[in-house]
């Protein structure tokens, strides 16, 4: 049977079975570069154990989820900031022209409102036939205004003209609120849109950046998880006697077992 080939690992210098450890070049460059910060004369054709190279890996996953926390924090904080800004306030037109009025401007909104309905139209067709049918046919005894009606179309010019300038009024006060709305709408839309990268920003750091790191971790606490594995079949061949196990244990206690065979 073939005897499984050993490596000095480069930390520890001791020997170990080939197994019980990997050579840089196999190893991930981010974990690597970890290595090669400690040791910088380290080459890719090293070896190093499983137990020096926990605690590189470790330190990795540390790294990354320090990273990725960090990043959230940021851009929580931008987002939170965002929110509570207070470049400018969102108002209730309605309510802040409501509360501005004066009565010449209540008195023009509620002209302009009952001129522009059904019932200022019915009213008003009302009275003009009435005052035709009563200068024509002479009803009542009344003929004040003969046709051609001279005196009513100097009423309707006297209404129109009266008239005009109220609607005028409550026109210019809704092209007031018009602006206003548009002014806040434009306000409501970019703060809106500001939050709205940020929250992009947050999206493309959880798909960019943490989920990519999420399965790097995984892959890694697999590797861990196999190290341990083969940490504790190596306690067990220790504690069976396997004459093998020696490469991996305390050389201390190998020599103590040699003396004593010696013996």
């Amino acid at each position: 049977m073939a005897e499984a080939k050993t490596a000095i690992c480069f930390i520890d210098r001791r020997e170990h079975m080939e197994i019980d450890g990997r050579y840089l070049k196999d190893l991930e460059p981010a974990t690597r570069n970890l290595i090669k910060g400690d040791y910088p004369k380290s080459k890719v054709t090293d070896f190093i154990c499983d137990h020096d190279l926990l605690k590189y890996q470790l330190m990795r996953v540390d790294g990354m989820v320090n990273s990725d926390v960090k990043q959230t924090q940021k851009i929580s904080r931008r987002l939170t900031k965002a929110m509570q800004s207070d470049d400018y306030d969102i108002v209730d037109v309605n309510d802040n022209l409501a509360k501005s009025l004066t009565f010449g401007q209540r008195v023009s909104d509620a002209v302009a409102r009952f001129g522009g309905s059904w019932g200022f139209i019915g009213v008003f067709t009302f009275v003009l036939v009435a005052w035709m049918c009563i200068n024509a046919l002479h009803l009542f005894g009344m003929h004040f205004d003969p046709y051609p009606f001279i005196l009513l179309n100097l009423a309707l010019s006297c209404i129109a003209a009266i008239q005009a300038p109220i609607i005028m009024m409550s026109q210019n006060r809704a092209a007031d609120r018009d602006r206003m709305s548009s002014e806040n709408d434009y306000h409501v839309n970019q703060k809106s849109e500001h939050e709205l990268r940020i929250l992009h920003a947050k999206l493309d750091n959880l798909t960019q950046n943490q989920l990519p790191h999420s399965l790097e971790i995984q892959k890694l606490e697999i590797e861990i998880l196999g190290q341990i594995r083969t940490e504790l079949d190596m306690i067990q061949r220790n504690q069976l006697g396997n004459p093998k196990s020696g490469l991996n244990g305390n050389p201390q206690q190998e020599n103590e077992n040699s003396s004593e065979k010696d013996s």
